[in-house]
């Protein structure tokens, strides 16, 4: 519980504020500021306890003591007294959280003495702490400056350990500012870095106390003057000297028992009473997200860059573009403020771009800091020679060779890659203890193993070191054979991994992949290897949608193959991966024709049911892709043959799906229904998807085409509500290429009932996706969306200009598969800019290809514009031309099973029916097809329909 103690009538400064708790008044540069009566309690008992965490339950039970309350209500007051005070704004920081544990007052306060009957206050200070000055302000550093202050009051020995440059110095020398008044000033700072000789370690600490030792034994006498004092000792930079600084440490921890200790080392000085706090590098923007510039400023990795380029003389603006370099720039430097200090410390002579291009030149490492920094901290270079220096012969040897590993690793890697005649198992189990221990290698758990990394700083300065080129020859090759033997053993359920936590621990594997394939095709590499890699890896690729990255490696490894290697498994494989990524990122091209035909051609010599399945599959794709509609009939009823045959639910749902988006295209509506609704019934649960031979996952491209199909048969709501249930389901997979064709799919159905706000909200989202994706097609069409989306508000022209660009980039990519109803759009967007010409030839070409190609469904809807576009023209038999047009509209509407598009004929005809004077006719026609629709009556046909009638009756 919090003490009744902690209101009293002295008042405190924190910042511009004044608090007299005893008064109940918070001034502000003296003036009151109006807190209410919770939330000015909650503000007294946190500031009464300022670097200490307060529970929620304490703060409840005091704020609250008669009543129980939810945590909500403490949040909300926690809020809006973060409000009051400004807290956030302009680097202002008064209250931190402590997720699961609390709140914490993290502002430093001054304790205001009364005089002259409270006339006068004067502050207490200490002038006999010895510390060097605060940074003005600490960038990403309050949580672990609060937490450390926690720890050192309970536990009394806490050693920070972390890599050099991470800033371990600056937290250090917070944290002793904030504990100044706890210790009555009796806070002292020791730099043991500029030491050589490990003899002086306690002499040194006794001369920062003002202590003359004559004795022989400074530590003795060091320990006998500090054993009945209460007093913090801040010993910096432990780790040339750590065996003295150990022993010191553990002697006054045991004889001092007021006195407590803070270290910072690059590794633990492992004696008894020390706890651990391991500091690490500040939070980075993820690569895997979309940035902003608003998401990447809240990443402390940016600010610290943003500030210190500032301090250089750059104010970055930081507009979106720019957003994702500097994050990238973090990154690169793993957070590590030293590093991302010196790199912005570039931008002012060589601006953003090239500094981030620069980075990846070994140049960085020499870039020069400030002047008056440490000499071990005015380059990386020096840095890390420090650090080099401190190492074992054994340890400088596995090092070196580690850096043959990029992002993370595992030790069975290690142990197969790094080990040799002379390094065995057992000396690289303890030379990668000591490696992690002293900071060289990152270490943090993934389940229930563990992954290592060295820091792209330090890869860097391994690379440089001298390695034998025979060496470096046989890690290489060492390191290719280990991660194909990886991959052949995890491949097969990359496609399963749904969540990002899953995928990034297979990422890091991923990284290595790809230097081993630099390697493997490279002038020194083992191209048998790099085939067999490059034809295991091609599936992880389709499935985690790194399209450009499949076509890259497959292309090279099908250009590597020879006669001794053409033509088997790895092959067929190699042109169904080649195929299925130009065909995404290209379109129907004939390159991508050729490799799906070569890798059929080979499943097909082997017979192998499993083999023809998962080329058929992506032929029926690219076929529809190009608007080859009957053709990928005949594909998806081979699938379906084969899938009968082997009784396996992924290839049952490859099936169904492929033969439901054919029949739903063909106007075979109740057979797509059918076909759509088994591929998601009995879509798999299994350690496999279609993801990696398709490239996408088939349940979500049957159910996207579900939707379409019911919006056409006559049920908007369960369409829409099928389009939204798709979506989320591809959100949660994860996967930008499913989600891109389930949001093409979908802004179809917002576009037919009418709700434009839904269709653009998605449209924008395919454009995020397929620009980050590079499926340049989907880009097209997104454009061609927007164009149609304009002609429905009324902007014709803008429209018509989009979608004529639009169509010119799909013909030539091409990329059929919706060109007909966006040529449906143009042809209204044509007809209302006074082109009605145009727009008829438009028309008819467009009938003439649906007819030849056999994307059958959009004719009813074709066959109705036509109607109308006739009806406008001034010509004599228009009107009977254009109910011949409706009519056939109608009839094929009936045979489709076609709702949709039957309503919005019998709308069009009824009208000319009416303007004929036929009024009983008109409604006779329109009222049972209305009358049909059971639901979305406030979707815009079924309006449309409604307001007709109304004029009929």
């Amino acid at each position: 519980m919090i003490s009744p103690a902690a209101q009293t009538s002295d008042r405190i400064s924190f910042g511009p504020f004044t608090l007299a708790a005893g008064e109940r008044l918070l001034l502000l540069q003296g003036e009151p500021v109006n807190l209410g009566t919770r939330s000015f309690d909650i503000l007294a008992a946190l500031a009464a306890r300022p670097n200490e965490i307060v529970s929620k339950k304490d703060l409840l039970a005091h704020v609250w003591p008669d009543v129980t309350v939810e945590e909500g209500s403490l949040r909300f007051h926690i809020a809006n007294l973060r409000k009051a005070l400004g807290d956030g704004k302009d680097g202002a920081r008064y209250i931190a959280t402590l997720t699961g544990r609390g709140y914490c007052f993290v502002a430093p306060v001054s304790r205001l003495d009364s005089q002259d009957g409270g006339q006068s206050e004067v502050a207490v200070s200490y002038p006999q702490a010895n510390l060097p000055s605060r940074l003005t302000r600490m960038v990403g550093r309050t949580d672990d400056t609060v937490a450390l202050s926690t720890q050192l009051a309970g536990m009394r020995f806490v050693t920070v350990v972390g890599t050099g440059g991470v800033g371990k110095t600056t937290v250090a020398v917070a944290v002793g500012h904030d504990l100044v008044e706890a210790f009555a000033g009796a806070v002292h700072f020791v730099d043991l870095g500029a030491l050589s000789d490990p003899g002086l370690v306690a002499t040194t600490v006794a001369s920062m106390l003002g202590l003359s030792l004559q004795s022989d034994d400074p530590t003795s006498s060091l320990i006998a003057y500090l054993a009945d004092k209460r007093i913090l000792l801040i010993l910096d930079t432990c780790e040339h000297v750590i065996d003295a600084a150990a022993s010191l440490a553990a002697r006054i921890f045991a004889a001092a028992p007021q006195a407590h200790l803070l270290a910072t080392s690059r590794e633990p000085l492992q004696v008894e009473g020390e706890y651990v706090y391991k500091l690490d590098p500040l939070a980075c923007a993820p690569g895997d997200l979309e940035l902003t510039a608003s998401v990447a400023h809240s990443f402390p990795a940016t600010q610290l860059f943003l500030e210190r380029a500032a301090a250089s003389g750059v104010r970055l603006d930081l507009p979106d573009a720019d957003a994702a370099i500097v994050a990238g720039i973090c990154r690169k430097l793993d957070g590590v403020p030293l590093a991302i200090e010196l790199a912005a410390g570039r931008v002012a002579s060589y601006g953003l771009q090239k500094t981030a291009e620069l980075l990846d030149e070994r140049l960085t490492l020499l870039w020069p800091g400030q002047r008056t920094a440490t000499p071990r901290q005015k380059t990386l270079q020096a840095t890390l020679d420090w650090s080099y220096g401190l190492l074992s012969e054994l340890e400088r040897h596995l090092l070196r060779r580690l850096a043959v590993f990029v992002g993370h690793f595992s030790i069975d890697a290690v142990l197969d890659v790094v080990t040799s005649a002379t390094v065995d198992d057992a000396l690289v189990f303890g030379a990668i203890d000591s490696l992690v221990a002293k900071s060289m290698v990152a270490a943090r758990p993934a389940g229930a193993t563990m992954r290592y990394r060295l820091l792209d700083t330090t890869r860097a300065y391994a690379l440089q070191l001298d390695v034998d080129d025979a060496e470096l020859e046989s890690l290489a090759a060492r390191h290719a054979t280990h991660y194909l033997r990886w991959l052949e053993e995890t491949g097969a359920g990359w496609p399963t991994l749904s969540s990002a936590v899953q995928r990034s621990l297979h990422l890091a594997g991923l990284a290595n992949v790809r230097v081993a394939l630099d390697w493997c095709f490279g002038p020194e590499g083992n191209t048998e290897v790099g085939v067999r890699l490059a034809a295991a890896a091609a599936p992880v690729f389709l499935s985690m949608s790194l399209l450009t990255e499949c076509h890259r490696w497959t292309a090279q490894a099908v250009l590597a193959l020879d006669d001794t290697t053409g033509g088997g498994l790895e092959e067929m494989h190699l042109q169904a991966a080649l195929g299925v990524s130009l065909m995404f990122t290209r379109g129907g091209k004939d390159a991508a024709r050729v490799a799906l035909n070569r890798s059929l051609a080979i499943a097909d010599r082997r017979g192998d049911a499993l083999d023809q399945l998962q080329i058929l599959g992506p032929l029926q794709m690219f076929h529809l892709r190009r608007g080859e509609f009957r053709s990928a009939l005949h594909y998806a009823e081979r699938c379906s043959v084969i899938a009968g045959s082997l009784q396996d639910s992924v290839s049952t749902t490859l099936a169904h799906s492929l033969m439901g988006i054919s029949l739903h295209l063909s106007g075979e509506l109740d057979r797509a229904q059918t076909a759509l609704e088994a591929a998601l019934r009995y879509g798999p649960r299994s350690d496999r998807t279609t993801t990696n031979y398709l490239g996408f996952d088939g349940r979500i491209l049957a159910g996207a085409i579900l939707a379409r199909t019911l919006w056409l048969q006559g049920h908007p709501d369960r369409a829409v509500e099928r389009a939204r249930l798709t979506i989320k389901d591809a959100d949660v997979l994860n996967h930008p290429l499913t989600l891109s064709i389930a949001l093409v799919w979908a802004v179809s159905v917002f576009l037919w009932v009418g709700d434009p706000k839904s269709a653009e909200e998605y449209i924008e989202r395919l454009f995020s996706r397929a620009e980050f994706h590079s499926l340049d097609p989907y880009l097209a069409l997104g454009r061609g969306f927007k164009g149609e989306l304009a002609i429905r508000r009324g902007n014709a022209s803008s429209g018509v200009e989009s979608l004529r660009s639009c169509l010119a980039e799909l013909h030539a990519a091409p990329y059929e598969l919706l060109t007909t109803p966006l040529n449906i759009s143009f042809v209204q967007g044509l007809a209302g800019t006074g082109r009605p010409a145009e727009a008829l030839s438009l028309l008819d070409e467009t009938i003439r290809q649906v007819e030849a190609s056999g994307d059958l469904c959009y004719m009813p809807e074709l066959l109705r514009v036509k109607g109308s576009l006739v009806l406008a023209a001034p010509r004599p038999g228009a009107d009977e031309e254009a109910e011949l047009c409706l009519r056939r509209s109608l009839e094929l509407s009936n045979r489709q099973g076609a709702q949709a598009w039957k309503l919005r004929t019998a709308i069009d005809l009824a009208s000319l029916l009416a303007a004929r004077g036929r009024h009983e006719t008109a409604r006779a026609l329109l009222h049972p097809i209305f009358a049909r629709f059971g639901e979305g009556l406030e979707t815009a046909d079924l309006q449309s329909a409604a307001r007709l009638l109304a004029t009929l009756n």
